[in-house]
């Protein structure tokens, strides 16, 4: 089958176009036939630090960790799938899973479910680990209807998944951005815009809150901007990051009683721990798009398996708006 290979770690130019095995089916996985994936800033991590990221694959990889396409093959003691089923996941990219910058990967059905029937393969692809991510922050932060929640980057890959989650849990929902294009699509989205360029976060804090606060802060820019997270949550309130690499004054946090809560939905697939509930989530997620209420949005440059240096270098450039896609 062909692959994008990296030999070695580096710039986006490392990738190379390579005729690999197809991989056989196994007891528990199913094999699929990907049509398309999507790109995570993790990929461009671990392409860019290789060993010096614990949860790197030794080289020579097969990067790319989402992926929606079509099973041709069904394993050993597996029932709920039948060849030609339409399922996405993420299954691989990471440790000893090979990845989806290729024609096909065998993956585990607790990593897996079918696709959204509304969506296409593109759009399936552009779901698995960020809308993974942003539904267990949620739900592990508590949120129920009626909260007034604040998504800090709700433009970006997790956010705008976050803003959306956020909405259909009923949730009064506040996202930060930072230009016109990141504003307008925050507001398509279904959420009040603040521009933290402009606006301090006492300042839209008192205007959206009344100075109390949100019930729940959704970070998913991380870094020092947890210290803004602290200020903007209420007393008693909850914070879910997705980014929380940092050294940080927990003072804030502390004398407001925050309840911290830190995702990283790589665990799973790092420690074979837990991965039925990512099947779950994936799952509760195709039921919320089909009903309507979760569509994700698309960079406007699209991409081949031969053109995935561009499609990383699109990400890493900060100037798309939404996922960036791989059609296979």
């Amino acid at each position: 089958m062909k692959a994008m290979i990296v030999k070695e770690f580096g710039n986006s130019d490392v990738f190379e176009l390579a005729d690999v095995a197809k991989p056989a089916v196994k007891a528990g996985h199913v094999l699929v036939n990907i049509k398309a994936t999507s790109v995570n800033t993790v990929d461009t991590m671990i392409r860019q630090m290789g060993p010096d990221l614990p949860l790197s694959p030794p080289a020579p990889a097969i990067l790319g960790m989402d992926f929606a396409g079509v099973v041709e093959a069904v394993g050993e003691g597996v029932s709920d799938y039948k060849i030609g089923d339409e399922v996405y996941g993420c299954a691989g990219g990471l440790a000893d899973l090979p990845g989806t910058l290729a024609e096909y990967i065998v993956a585990d059905t607790n990593l897996i479910a079918l696709k959204p029937k509304n969506l296409t393969m593109e759009q399936s692809a552009a779901i698995p680990l960020v809308g993974i991510t942003a539904y267990e922050g949620l739900q592990r932060a508590g949120i129920s209807q009626g909260q007034k929640v604040l998504v800090h980057g709700g433009s970006g890959g997790v956010g705008h998944i976050a803003i959306q989650l956020a909405n259909y849990f009923g949730a009064q929902t506040f996202s930060t951005g930072g230009g016109d294009n990141q504003l307008a699509l925050i507001e398509q989205l279904g959420a009040t815009a603040i521009n933290y360029k402009t606006e301090s976060v006492s300042d839209y804090v008192n205007q959206h809150t009344q100075g109390a606060g949100f019930d729940l802060v959704f970070d998913s820019v991380g870094g020092l901007n947890m210290t803004n997270s602290f200020q903007a949550a209420k007393l008693n309130g909850h914070v879910a990051s997705t980014v929380s690499m940092v050294s940080l004054d927990l003072s804030t946090a502390h004398f407001k009683g925050l309840s911290l809560h830190v995702v990283f939905m790589l665990i799973p697939m790092l420690h074979n721990q837990g991965r039925q509930q990512h099947h779950n989530i994936l799952k509760a997620l195709a039921d919320i798009a089909e009903a309507g209420k979760l569509t994700p949005v698309l960079d406007e440059q699209s991409f081949s398996l031969a053109q995935v240096a561009d499609a990383h270098a699109r990400l890493e450039s900060g100037k798309g708006l939404g996922k960036v896609v791989v059609s296979i």
